[in-house]
């Protein structure tokens, strides 16, 4: 488990991280949000003990990172998929990192094979394309069989079977009992990855829930309805004080739940063809509630603000 309190990183005036207190549980994946500059790269290191803090603490399984011993059988990480030396090759490498820990040299192949490495294991890693670099990565933060795993931006260059492979091998994790927390810019494959998530801004917790709360709290689920009687349906749902929108084949609406929907139809015999509950999605959700905690907006962006804005107020 991890936990964060009152976690704060100063460098010079700026404040990179501002108080933040959160919990990284056990048993399932937890997703880390914040737009660019939201301090996400700052707290990760502080985890692992790479910065510290200017007030505060974060601990892992209640022990600060330098207070573990042999700490990659405790935590393993994925930060910087670049940070092999060029020259070595990815079992070098890995040898390295096991005899720093005291690791037993057959779990270097265990992880190469894990990984998918086995074949060019012998290469040297300043060779690697970006996806054999995240997948080496990710080998060294398997290495020591940790309880405890962090990865930032771990499907960065990987192909899609590499992305469907990473996001089923976290589950895996997970359900061994084991802490998994990634952060991503991906966020339509944190929807599918994360059961869990904490999103900052500007330093800052922002919202720390499930996956689906975030996304039902900060979107208007709505019901998309279609029937071949459609004018008396929408005077219908007008006088139950429906609100409706027209779409290209139907009505949406919102206001109301489908089974209310149905009920009403029923009411007054009507035919559905359609009666399908619309939920907002993750992108949604984070550019609606990260929207005032965004440090540099393109046009585009500010145009999306400008659309959102309405809806937030």
């Amino acid at each position: 488990m991890i936990e964060a309190r009152g976690l704060t990183k100063r460098y010079g005036k700026t404040t990179a991280v501002d108080d933040l207190s959160f919990d990284v549980a056990a048993g399932r994946v937890t997703g880390f949000l914040g737009p660019n500059g939201a301090g996400k790269s700052t707290t990760m290191r502080m985890i692992l003990g790479l910065d510290n803090p200017t007030a505060g603490r974060v601990t892992i399984n209640g022990k600060r990172y330098h207070e573990l011993h042999h700490p990659l059988r405790t935590v393993g990480a994925l930060l910087d998929a670049k940070w092999v030396h060029p020259n070595r090759s990815a079992r070098a490498h890995l040898n390295w990192m096991a005899k720093s820990n005291q690791i037993a040299e057959r779990r270097v192949d265990e992880v190469l094979d894990i990984v998918g490495l086995t074949s060019v294991a012998g290469k040297r890693a300043g060779g690697f394309s970006l996806g054999m670099s995240q997948r080496l990565g990710i080998a060294a933060a398997l290495l020591g069989d940790p309880e405890v795993l962090l990865f930032d931006e771990p499907v960065n260059g990987l192909d899609p079977e590499g992305i469907l492979w990473i996001r089923k091998f976290m589950h895996r994790l997970a359900d061994e009992g084991r802490t998994v927390f990634v952060s991503s810019h991906l966020l339509s494959e944190m929807a599918l990855t994360a059961t869990e998530l904490v999103v900052i801004g500007r330093g800052k917790l922002i919202s720390q829930s499930s996956t689906a709360d975030f996304v039902a709290r900060a979107s208007e689920n709505t019901v998309k309805v279609r029937s071949p009687q459609n004018d008396r349906l929408r005077d219908a749902l007008e006088q139950a004080s429906a609100e409706l929108t027209a779409a290209e084949d139907g009505l949406i609406v919102s206001g109301m739940d489908s089974a209310k929907i149905g009920e009403i139809a029923a009411e007054n015999g009507l035919v559905l063809h359609e009666l399908s509950p619309q939920q907002g999605s993750l992108e949604q959700a984070f550019m609606q509630i990260t929207g005032d905690s965004v440090e540099y907006h393109t046009g585009i962006e500010a145009e999306v603000a400008q659309v959102l804005e309405p809806t937030a107020r």
